[in-house]
């Protein structure tokens, strides 16, 4: 699971199919071609390429360049950074785990530093409803004060200083998850291990301890809206009492006091469609805690592991090319939908098999194939069936039910029927 699909899974928590799919690593989207129902978004290869291009040239120069653009943009009042002033610690370890205790224990490194520092793709571990993720931001930079701010970069325009607001909103989500990640770590540095090991060792073991970052804060119910903050804003906000001020190198007790995620994330974009890198601070602060409460809610992959029936398996039986699935599209689909779903609209930008499940919606005549509004304006409705015969089974006296929604609905009846009868050659309800 990467932070784009936890993003899309903690804005749908009670999606039990897409958890347990994405924990257990099927290709979905290889799933949903066989079932019928291929899904229709994504990048192309040229936007990929595009994407890539201009994520290099960002982080040209050792990163010198980025990191100047990010002290720019926060006006801090702080020195900035001078020729070879910007450290690039090597991230290279075998496989996520190790990959993951480097990163620590980099971040660990450049914050007793006391010197301005770029991890280029770091990697960080999520424990997410009792499986451990390994995502990859594109880059978090270490501050002399010794807090941390995720970089997101990302290749739709920038013009004028603002940018698509649904694409804004999407990589404040996906930045979200990051800095969840990156507080677990800064939670751990400094923490006397349990084995009598040095503190480097305590960082290193981040990587296996995988207890949720979800469960370390308070649950907050924050509607998600993100845009460009106020450079002075974003400063004060990362350190609103000032007891980060001192640079320079410090102690390793003094590291874990100073270590820190700012809830400001840069995001970096083209600028007016050229392929020069302009930025704007974003806060995340509100995604952030919808984030920890949704996947707070996440019930844990092996609790619905156990309520599959015995056998149960999403294995496509491929050729031997790879390339083809020979496995009956009953036997595949009966799978499938042993694991409930929680279809709405919204999947269709964010999950492969929402095309499937959309189907199997609109068949059984759910409600929630309308959208979530309308699903919760219903209440306890929950099928189209139930909806129109509420609407249309009118009692002689027409009295009030004493239910809302099904008073509203007779209503919104009634005054169609009032405007269909001044025209005969009108379609009937039904």
């Amino acid at each position: 699971m990467d932070a784009r699909a936890l993003a899309a899974l903690a804005a749908n928590p009670g999606c039990r199919r897409r958890a347990l799919l994405d924990g257990a690593g099927v290709d979905k989207g290889a799933l949903a071609s066989a079932l019928g129902a291929p899904a229709n978004f994504g990048q192309s290869q040229f936007a990929h390429q595009r994407g890539n291009s201009f994520e290099a040239r960002v982080k040209a120069d050792g990163g010198a360049d980025l990191v100047r653009l990010l002290h720019e943009r926060l006006r801090d009042g702080s020195e900035p950074p001078g020729p070879g002033a910007v450290a690039t610690p090597d991230l290279t370890a075998p496989g996520p785990q190790g990959r993951t205790a480097r990163t620590a224990l980099a971040l660990r490194e450049a914050t007793e530093a006391g010197r301005w520092a770029l991890l280029d793709h770091p990697m960080v571990s999520l424990d997410v409803a009792g499986s451990p993720a390994f995502l990859e931001p594109d880059a978090v930079v270490v501050h002399p004060d010794g807090s941390w701010t995720v970089v997101e970069i990302k290749s739709f325009p920038m013009v004028d200083g603002s940018a698509d607001p649904a694409k804004v909103g999407a990589a404040a989500r996906q930045s979200a998850v990051y800095t969840l990640a990156l507080e677990r770590v800064a939670s751990m540095i400094g923490r006397p291990p349990e084995d009598g090991g040095d503190t480097a060792d305590a960082v290193g073991a981040v990587d296996v301890e995988t207890a949720s970052a979800a469960k370390t804060a308070e649950a907050a119910g924050a509607a998600e809206t993100a845009g460009p903050v106020a450079p002075a804003e974003a400063a004060a906000s990362a350190d609103p009492a000032g007891t980060a001020s001192r640079e320079g190198p410090v102690t390793p007790a003094e590291a874990a006091s100073r270590a820190r995620v700012r809830h400001h994330v840069l995001l970096v974009c083209p600028k007016d469609f050229s392929n020069l890198p302009t930025a704007e601070m974003v806060d995340v602060r509100k995604q952030l805690a919808v984030t920890r409460r949704q996947l707070d809610r996440l019930t844990r992959i092996e609790e619905i592991a156990a309520a599959l029936p015995e056998g149960t398996t999403f294995d496509l039986r491929l050729t031997d090319d790879g390339r083809t699935p020979t496995r009956p599209v009953e036997e595949l689909t009966a799978a499938v939908e042993a694991v409930d779903a929680a279809y709405a609209p919204e999947c269709l930008s964010t999950c492969e098999l929402a095309a499937h499940c959309r189907t199997r919606s609109r068949a059984a005549g759910r409600v929630e194939a309308l959208g979530r509004g309308v699903r919760g304006e219903l209440g306890g409705l929950t099928t189209m069936d139930a909806v129109l015969t509420a609407a249309m089974e009118r009692p002689a006296d027409d009295a009030p039910t004493g239910d809302p929604t099904v008073d509203a609905l007779r209503r919104a009846a009634a005054l169609r029927a009032e405007a269909l009868a001044s025209r005969p050659e009108a379609v009937a309800c039904r």
